[in-house]
Parts: C-alpha cells; structure tokens; sequence
C-alpha cells in the first residue's frame, strides 16, 4: 500500500472526509497482525460503503494482494509498503535528462541511465533484515511477519 494507491481511492471520497478515511487506511497499512488489518478493513467499508461504495470497492476488491505484505518477514514489510525506492530510483535519471535536453542517441541515454544508476547505487541504504532474503527466496513461510514453523508429515496409522 503507498501514497499512490491512497491518493486513488481518497479521490472517490469528498475533500470533507478524506483526512480521516486517510487515518483509517493508516491503521489498516500499519496493522500488527493480518487478522487486524482485515478488521480495520471490515470497519472502513461499514463506515464508508453505503455512500461511497466505489471507494470501498477498491479497497476490498484485492485485498489479498493489498495484504500480501504479512506473508513477509516483518523487518521487511516498511519496504514492500511503498514504490519510493523505485521512484527515488529514476528522479536522479529524470533530473539529469531533463537537464541535458535528451540523451542523443539511445545508446547514449542507456549508458548515462547505467552510470547514474551505478553512482546512486553507493548511496542507498540496506534493507532491513538482508539475512532473511534466502530463507524467502528459498520459499519460507511467514505469518504475520514471523517465520512459521513446517509443519510435519503425519504418518498414517496402519490398519
């Protein structure tokens, strides 16, 4: 969930009652716990849906994918809930072509993107827990933002 996905669903609700609807996707977007996120969804379309059901539907429409976030480690869920770093990414790229009026040629656009990539790249900061990266890569559970323990094969008792 970032500013981009807020400012799309508070702009199907009047001015008057955006700062608090905003307030609301708050607590949902920071919910300790799936279950608490779900709740606060279920209260947001109780309050909202009947007048504004066109907000309440891009909310709940995927709300699996909007929570998809608690099936990550929690040190990571502050970087799976915003685009910034993408968007961080690019500014410094936009800013310098938009300076240089244009790259030329493609090749020219692609190496002055590369190499402004590669000195950005020294000023980014780590992401939290990087050790936990191969345990998700390897297909590791979470729940809620804590690793859930396999669950072992129960034998089947001869009969």
């Amino acid at each position: 969930m970032d500013s981009g996905f807020f400012s799309i669903l508070l702009d199907k609700l009047p001015k008057s009652l955006q700062p608090r609807a905003k307030q609301a996707l708050h607590e949902i977007m920071y919910a300790e716990t799936r279950a608490a996120a779900t709740h606060e969804i279920a209260r947001f379309a109780h309050e909202y849906g009947a007048k504004y059901p066109k907000a309440v539907a891009s909310l709940t429409i995927d709300q699996d994918r909007l929570l998809a976030y608690f099936d990550y480690p929690a040190e990571h869920w502050k970087h799976l809930r915003t685009t910034n770093p993408i968007e961080s990414t690019f500014a410094t790229v936009r800013l310098r072509e938009g300076v240089t009026k244009g790259a030329g040629s493609r090749t020219a656009g692609l190496v002055m993107a590369f190499k402004l990539l590669q000195v950005a790249e020294g000023h980014w900061r780590c992401l939290d827990g990087a050790e936990l990266v191969p345990l998700v890569r390897a297909g590791v559970r979470f729940e809620d933002g804590a690793q859930r323990e396999p669950q072992k094969k129960r034998k089947k008792a001869a009969a």
